[in-house]
């Protein structure tokens, strides 16, 4: 019988995708393992690999696809002896909701009127935790729903946790992960939904009419945009945050950074000898904030509806730039890295982040973030956090300042930071704590090379 290839999910918390580029073409023969696609996520672009063997029969999403839901038939697979066309005809057909074509690069942008939702929808996984799927191969989903198995009540043994072929072989040999009936919210839940007041937006047009035409262009929102838009908005409206500022003098660390940077010894690479590394400010930012985290324990947590989750290591997200965008890399157990390992760490993961191609557990998760606009001049911002953090740091510029020390008044560098903190996870005293905590790092920073 025909085999659907159907839109990854290459994350626990991808929706959609654009299906970017075909790797394969109709006819050809491919096996599990072979690449045979790009799906570009908000964050990144991934290549795709077939969990099945085959002929490809049929490409029903055509390269250049945006907006792409998981779970969606892109295209189909005619198996070993099938007829290909037979497979073509009777494989699965794409909906035509679930995606929409990238527009034509010489088309002016225009805003779209709304669209009326589909009648029906395709069935959809089991939910889960993390999002409204398990996160699983199509093989094993496929076989899941054969076996008449629940899969989101599956553990996967795949790389961050994937259902896989395996992993669906043993529930089914023990015959446990039966499928599960639909949960249903509870009708106060429901009610108290229907009851809360609606909040309409201004509609497109309406805001169109509010300017001159041709006064303006047009730049429809790409995935990166619309992520961006979604986890922030949701983080304002849900997390009730505080903010606490304080100054941190630099002048020693900026003593200890210049000596170490002498001091780096070269290597030789394909461009001739160049220093092994060489530290920023921001690298013992990170550092500093990592090992506060590690000296007030109680304020590396996660919050969820049931339990706080008090984190063991310190991982911590860095704010990157890249075009019309951002992105947040995490340096995992930064609190035991060495300044020169996150230092040189985090240019690769900066370099990738802006070429798109960081992998989604190089960039999801994490315990805390760090946001520097230092570089630009600022003296000081607040950031919003960024869900399931409980806090993010905010860094202005170092800027030479009076200070008075020892009844005498001298001229220092000093750098403002604030803390956002989750009131829910952290409170007033403990955010104070991690703070003074920060500072005192940042202004003895020999105590972080030892």
């Amino acid at each position: 019988m025909p085999i659907n290839i159907t839109m990854p999910a290459l994350s626990p918390t991808m929706e959609e995708g654009n299906l970017s580029k075909w790797l394969v073409k109709e006819g050809d023969t491919i096996k599990s393992g072979d690449v045979i696609a790009e799906i570009e996520t908000d964050k990144a672009t991934m290549e795709v690999e077939a969990v099945d063997e085959g002929t490809v029969a049929k490409i029903l999403v055509p390269a250049g696809t945006e907006g792409v839901k998981v779970n969606t038939v892109i295209a189909v697979l005619a198996a070993e002896g099938e007829d290909a066309a037979a497979a073509a005809s009777a494989g699965g057909a794409a909906p035509a909701a679930a995606a929409k074509e990238a527009p034509k690069a010489e088309a002016a942008p225009q805003v779209a009127a709304p669209v009326a939702a589909p009648a029906a929808a395709p069935a959809a996984a089991p939910a889960v935790s993390h999002g409204n799927r398990p996160f699983s191969s199509p093989l094993a989903r496929r076989l899941a729903k054969e076996a008449g198995l629940d899969i989101a009540a599956i553990s996967g043994s795949g790389p961050h946790g994937r259902i896989v072929k395996s992993d669906i072989e043993k529930a089914v040999a023990s015959g446990t992960s039966k499928a599960a009936p639909v949960a249903v919210a509870p009708a106060s839940v429901a009610s108290a939904a229907a009851a809360a007041p609606a909040v309409k937006a201004m509609s497109d047009d309406a805001v169109l009419k509010l300017f001159e035409e041709g006064s303006y262009e047009v730049i429809p929102h790409d995935g990166m945009r619309k992520t961006i838009a979604s986890r922030l908005t949701e983080s304002h409206q849900t997390v009730p945050s505080y903010f606490v500022s304080m100054d941190c003098e630099l002048d020693a660390l900026m003593k200890l950074r210049a000596e170490i940077n002498r001091a780096t010894p070269m290597i030789k690479t394909e461009k001739g000898e160049v220093p092994a590394y060489k530290l920023s400010v921001n690298d013992f930012i990170i550092k500093a904030m990592a090992l506060a985290l590690r000296d007030v324990p109680m304020a590396n947590a996660s919050w969820t509806s049931t339990a706080r989750i008090k984190h063991k290591h310190s991982d911590v997200g860095v704010a990157v730039a890249i075009p019309d965008g951002l992105i947040t890399p995490i340096i995992r157990k930064a609190e035991a890295k060495t300044l020169s390992t996150i230092s040189n760490e985090m240019k690769d993961l900066a370099r990738r982040a802006r070429d798109k191609k960081l992998k989604p557990d190089e960039y999801q998760g994490g315990t805390t973030a760090v946001s520097n606009l230092g570089m630009f001049g600022v003296s000081n911002f607040t950031s919003i956090i960024n869900p399931p953090h409980a806090s993010i740091l905010s860094v202005g510029a170092g800027v030479e300042k009076p200070v008075v020390k020892n009844g005498e008044i001298k001229i220092a560098t000093v750098m403002t930071v604030t803390f956002a903190f989750d009131h829910r996870v952290i409170d007033g005293a403990l955010g104070a704590e991690l703070a003074a905590a920060f500072q005192k790092h940042i202004q003895n920073p020999m105590g972080m090379l030892v």
